[in-house]
């Protein structure tokens, strides 16, 4: 099975890839508490539209190695770097779903662009999940606080409910079936305990409005309306405000998984941006 090796840091991590087609190299970079299976709805879209699609389980999660610490943003961007060197990938488009923004950005501020071409944020918590002062539409600190509360006492009884809100499972029964909700509850409670919790605070805590302006190759920003895990005005409506060269679309009635409920609007936006 295929690993790259991240030698980076004092402790070696692998992280598993899966690498599918030809043609100008795509890499998605899955959501919390998932692995790269997310994808599925994705990869096979851009491998018939002629694209390489590389898609990743991040460190802590899939079958990639779970170190005890380095979840931080730059520790886990230097798994994405350490595949695109060690694969010698050029003109690369970087995709992130939900926490997977982050390492799309913290690559930008991190490496530059030089090996970018393009970017996409699907869902994405860019720029700030949590409310603030000066982002009053963010999550309250006391929701998030529960969230650890809950995974720290009860991690598999809260991600057993948290894919229903991942989908509005209620609204959207008719384009979620039970068992992708069994199957997300089976690759996040597979996941390390510990990486679930540290990962949660990177994405919780990072606040990544200064970086914007280093998203310097134009941008894809898809998010849904009726999203109620990450706000569309916290997240994507400031996303678009501030990078650059963006193409902003939002998908009407989408929850946050809108990669599997509303598959076809998003790999119709996914595959017109990649033939730009």
């Amino acid at each position: 099975m295929p690993f790259i090796t991240n030698k980076s840091k004092s402790k070696p991590v692998d992280i598993f890839y899966e690498d599918y087609g030809k043609g100008q190299p795509v890499i998605l970079i899955h959501g919390w508490p998932l692995s790269r299976k997310s994808w599925e709805q994705q990869v096979w879209k851009i491998v018939e539209a002629g694209y390489r699609c590389i898609s990743y389980d991040r460190r802590g999660f899939g079958i990639s190695s779970a170190p005890w610490d380095g979840y931080d943003y730059s520790s886990l961007t230097t798994d994405l770097n350490a595949l695109i060197e060690e694969l010698d990938l050029k003109d690369v488009v970087l995709v992130g779903f939900s926490m997977g923004g982050g390492e799309v950005v913290r690559y930008f501020t991190d490496y530059g662009s030089d090996k970018i071409a393009k970017a996409a944020l699907i869902s994405s918590i860019i720029p700030l999940v949590k409310q603030k002062s000066d982002n009053p539409d963010g999550v309250p600190e006391k929701d998030l606080e529960g969230i650890k509360d809950a995974l720290e006492s009860d991690r598999l009884g809260f991600l057993k409910e948290f894919s229903k809100g991942f989908y509005n499972y209620d609204d959207n029964k008719d384009r979620v079936s039970q068992a992708i909700l069994d199957y997300d509850f089976i690759i996040a409670s597979h996941a390390s305990p510990r990486a679930t919790i540290e990962t949660a605070k990177a994405w919780m805590d990072t606040d990544f409005r200064p970086e914007l302006k280093n998203v310097d190759k134009p941008t894809l920003i898809v998010h849904g309306d009726a999203d109620a895990t990450v706000p569309i005005e916290t997240s994507a409506k400031q996303a678009a405000a501030h990078i650059a060269d963006n193409q902003f679309e939002i998908i009407k009635g989408a929850p946050h998984g809108l990669n599997i409920t509303h598959s076809e609007e998003l790999n119709t936006l996914l595959i017109d941006f990649l033939k730009k």
